[in-house]
């Protein structure tokens, strides 16, 4: 969340409808509190609360607020209608245990968690009473996608065949999937949480700045890349000013359907799809590859590969030369667990080595 921080000694009337509501839910507390922690979610035609006190052990108590509470809560989110970013979603309060009050307000600059999201109509109601010039991307996606961007298989069969684009900025999907599982190996055997993974069949990648993608490897020399890039512009068009959806699946086969999408395609948030058939990639209407670099992991060459692997060793026992040879060895397909353990000589070489072996690049011991 992000917002502001007040004091008890605030003097605008916001603050003194969130000073009245710490002194209320003061009251409420248990005896022998510690703090209280008050969030509050608001449309025009839904709400929740969850307050707790918490003692100086840390036990918490539930805090049921009262309808003078919530009174006050809707008068306050209707006051922040002044405010440019128009009424908040969700706001925290924070009474310490010496009394101070501090308080956050959530505008959707990052996605509410599941149990804080309303449904569309909610939100669609609300926009009715409290017109907004943007929305963040992900939350007009949540409103407004109509799951446009959804391919279900008997769509897909029945979908006219077209011209597609041949995209040549991608590398050839035996070296894509190697490096990916290099990648994927080498942040496994580091013990760090981020980076892509390897499933069988499947590559994905979270970033940590939202984007990501996945690949899906099918038989007969065919796969699926898709994903998202995080509030994209194309996207920002489409939900607030009402651009045209792009036809990312134009020219696409009958086997470029929902279950090989990257799941941003079905809450509308796919930037791109490519597929690979028989030697080459195609895409419908996505954009340029370098557009979303953000959201793939840095299979773009072998020395892309090698630099995020390399950076991984820098503070650990490792080989730089190491990691380039497991990365050539990559691109041929087959890399044998001395050259994993080479690279990383005191990393997690057991469940890098599984990564290698679902992804199919594992060589025969």
């Amino acid at each position: 969340m992000t917002g502001t921080e007040e004091a008890t000694a605030g003097s605008s009337p916001t603050d003194a409808v969130s000073r009245r509501i710490a002194a209320l839910l003061t009251g409420l507390a248990p005896q022998g509190r510690n703090e209280i922690h008050a969030i509050f979610v608001l449309a025009a035609t839904a709400e929740l609360a969850a307050v707790v006190a918490t003692d100086e052990q840390g036990v918490a108590a539930q805090i049921i607020p009262t309808g003078e509470v919530m009174a006050l809560v809707r008068a306050h989110r209707e006051a922040s209608t002044a405010l440019s970013e128009g009424p908040w979603w969700r706001y925290l309060l924070v009474v310490s245990m010496s009394g101070e009050v501090r308080t956050d307000y959530d505008f959707g600059d990052e996605p509410f968690p599941d149990e804080h999201l309303f449904d569309p109509d909610v939100y669609r109601a609300d926009l009715a009473v409290f017109p907004r010039y943007r929305l963040p991307v992900w939350l007009g996606a949540h409103i407004r996608h109509g799951h446009r961007q959804s391919r279900p298989a008997e769509v897909a069969a029945r979908a006219e065949p077209g011209a597609a684009v041949v995209e040549t900025d991608l590398p050839a999907l035996p070296s894509m999937v190697g490096r990916w599982a290099v990648l994927s190996a080498a942040f496994v055997a580091v013990g760090s949480p981020w980076g892509p993974r390897v499933l069988p069949a499947l590559g994905m990648f979270e970033g940590v700045e939202r984007s990501g993608s996945s690949l899906w490897v099918l038989p007969g020399d065919r796969a699926v890349l898709s994903g998202g890039v995080w509030n994209d512009p194309v996207l920002d068009a489409v939900y607030n000013t009402g651009a045209k959806m792009p036809d990312l699946y134009a020219g696409a086969p009958a086997w470029v359907a929902n279950p090989m999408l990257d799941p941003r395609a079905g809450i509308g948030l796919l930037s791109f799809c490519y597929w690979w058939d028989r030697g080459r990639w195609y895409r419908g209407d996505s954009p340029a590859v370098a557009d979303i670099a953000a959201a793939v992991p840095g299979v773009w060459s072998q020395e892309s590969t090698a630099e995020i692997v390399a950076a991984l060793i820098d503070d650990r026992t490792g080989d730089r030369e190491a990691v380039r040879a497991l990365v050539r060895a990559a691109d041929r397909g087959k890399i044998d667990r001395a050259a994993l353990t080479r690279a990383f000589a005191d990393g997690d070489i057991d469940d890098a080595w599984l990564q290698l072996i679902m992804a199919g690049v594992a060589a025969d011991e």
